[in-house]
């Protein structure tokens, strides 16, 4: 059976945790900026989870969709980390 900590290191768990992730900054962008450009979608699902997690706490001081353009591009995707 596994250990608790052993389920987290899981590919499956670190799977679900990033759709998770991308889910809720998608929606609170969407909510916060109204609806997101196809390519910025795509540049935020190519976000490994430490960068999701980056975005969630900067987006909430956000007024403008500018200000997640200009984060996209001062945040390079790197390569996932999952």
């Amino acid at each position: 059976m596994f250990a608790l900590g052993d389920l987290r290191e899981t590919r499956v768990y670190q799977e679900g945790r990033q759709a998770e992730g991308t889910e809720l900054v998608l929606r609170l962008l969407h909510r916060r900026l109204g609806a997101i450009a196809p390519q910025q979608q795509q540049q935020i699902l190519a976000l490994p989870l430490a960068q999701l997690e980056e975005l969630a706490e900067a987006l909430l001081d956000w007024h403008s969709p500018a200000e997640l353009t200009r984060w996209l591009a001062e945040h390079p995707t790197v390569a996932n980390s999952v």
